[in-house]
Order: structure tokens, then C-alpha cells, then sequence
């Protein structure tokens, strides 16, 4: 009996094209870019802000009050894009083997991460960052901070299209290193004002 050649062909290529979209067939689905959630936890070490022994920084004592105010939750609201943090291995050659060197790992290295935020009319949220920033250093003496008192954390999950969370990394001991420029001008716009904000943070953690 002869064999259909064309037939077996066509059988893969479909047993093929079921297993490329069964993950949008179950019950996870795909993992969407634009469902994710951001929460940001300004300075909380041990002299964080209005804890025992906490700076006596005036802006230390405004972005506590911004806190209980519930400025985090807004901010947090209008970030529309944030990219999960990479991480890399450091590694140098091992010469003393024979043939090909292999690589051995030396150490570990995490990337930056950048947020981008639609801003309200009053600039809050460029606000909140500003004032996060200011606790790094006294702005009347210029003095720099301590470590544990400008330190916060930033969790950023992805969400499954229930808005149940999936994944999450936490950026451990964190804080906004950079805060872009915001450009203005006279000509007409309905180009909504938004600020990019760069953290800096220790290493992270997967939450999940």
C-alpha cells in the first residue's frame, strides 16, 4: 500500500499548529504584556520613614504623610509601561584544562529597571518621586543620608485575565536614582505629560 505523503505532512503540520496554541486553549492562556500591576513601597529599613529613630529630614516627614494619604496607590495606578528586571551571570574562562576553556560563574548581576507614568494636572506622581529622592540628602546642608532611610521596594506582577497574579519580583532595597526631563511648549497638544523615573536597587527576588 502506498503511503500518502502529503497527508502525514498535513497531520503534522496540524499536530504542530495544536501545540502552538494550546497554551491560548487552557485555562492559563498567554501571558498578556498589558495586564501586570505595580506596588511601590517608599522607605521601610530600620530608621525608615516615621519609624523608631526615623531621619529628621523635613522631606522624610512629607512623603509620610503622602504615604498615609495614599499617594502610592495613584502613583502606582498610572504607570503604563515597567519591564520585569533581567538578571546575568558574570563568568571568566577556566584555562587549565586541555581543548576548549569552559566557563565558570563568578558572580551575578542585576539590570536597571525604568518605569513610565502618566502624570494628573498637579504633577503628583513626579511629586511623590521628587520627594522620595530628597531623603537622600539634606537639601539644606547637602549632607548625604543614611542608606536604610531613602530604601524602599517596588513589586511589579503580571496578572492572568481574571486579574489574579501569576508572577511577581520584588526590587529589594530600591529607590528612584533618575527622573526625566519633561518637555513643554506652546504649540497645541493633546499629548497627555508623563515622567520616566530610573530605580536602583540591590537585587531582586521572585515573589511567586
Amino acid at each position: 500500500m502506498a503511503l500518502n505523503f502529503g497527508s502525514l505532512i498535513e497531520a503534522g503540520s496540524s499536530a504542530l499548529l495544536n501545540e502552538l496554541l494550546a497554551p491560548m486553549r487552557d485555562s492559563d492562556g498567554i501571558a498578556l504584556a498589558s495586564r501586570y500591576e505595580v506596588r511601590f513601597t517608599p522607605p521601610s529599613g530600620s530608621r525608615g520613614v516615621g519609624g523608631p529613630g526615623a531621619s529628621q529630614n523635613l522631606f522624610s516627614k512629607i512623603l509620610f504623610e503622602d504615604i498615609g494619604g495614599g499617594i502610592t496607590r495613584d502613583v502606582a495606578y498610572q504607570c503604563h509601561t515597567i519591564a520585569l528586571p533581567s538578571r546575568g551571570l558574570t563568568t571568566v574562562p577556566d584555562e587549565t584544562i586541555y581543548g576548549p576553556a569552559r566557563n565558570l560563574v563568578q558572580g551575578y548581576v542585576f539590570g536597571d529597571v525604568s518605569a513610565n507614568f502618566y502624570l494628573h494636572s498637579d504633577l503628583r506622581e513626579k511629586k511623590f518621586f521628587e520627594t522620595w529622592q530628597r531623603i537622600a540628602f539634606n537639601p539644606q546642608t547637602f549632607a548625604m543620608g543614611y542608606y536604610d532611610d531613602y530604601v524602599g521596594s517596588v513589586q511589579i506582577y503580571t496578572l492572568d485575565q481574571q486579574n489574579n497574579r501569576r508572577y511577581g519580583v520584588e526590587l529589594v532595597e530600591a529607590f528612584p536614582e533618575t527622573i526625566s526631563e519633561q518637555a513643554l511648549s506652546g504649540e497645541p497638544s493633546s499629548t497627555a505629560l508623563q515622567v520616566a523615573v530610573g530605580f536602583k536597587y540591590r537585587y531582586w527576588k521572585n515573589l511567586t
